[in-house]
């Protein structure tokens, strides 16, 4: 069994798709219109084939609650692998990405956490030894 597609619930379709594109640098998969929203994905350049993010609308009532409980508590809804957590660090700033946790050793790795524009807190981490 392997992990197909997984999803972060996002307040706006079209403001993600923006950020996860333009600044974290995922390309689009999937765009299929279904009724108001989006069968959104997006994956990894680097992946193509990978694990897809499905750009999800959070129109449940439970979505909104759920997600402000998880940001009022700095807990990400998901996590992304870097290569070099100071320079995308420093790359995410320079674009204007606010952080709420700044690189810091965690462990086996190095993390760091920010907010997507979308109601969500994203961390990112570099694996500083092999698992």
């Amino acid at each position: 069994m392997r992990i197909y597609v997984t999803s972060v619930l996002v307040d706006d379709q079209q403001k993600a798709l923006d950020f996860y594109t333009k600044i974290l640098g995922f390309v689009p998969k999937h765009d299929v219109p279904i009724g108001d929203d989006r069968w959104l994905t997006v994956v990894s350049k680097e992946n193509p084939a990978g694990t897809e993010l499905l750009l999800e609308p959070s129109g449940h009532p439970a979505a909104k609650p759920y997600k402000s409980a998880l940001v009022a508590d700095g807990i990400p809804a998901t996590s992304f692998q870097v290569d070099d957590l100071d320079a995308e660090y420093q790359r995410l700033r320079d674009l204007g990405v606010r952080f709420t946790v700044e690189p810091m050793d965690a462990g086996t790795v190095r993390m760091a956490v920010f907010d997507d524009t979308c109601g969500n807190l994203i961390q990112i981490i570099e694996m500083i030894e092999k698992q």
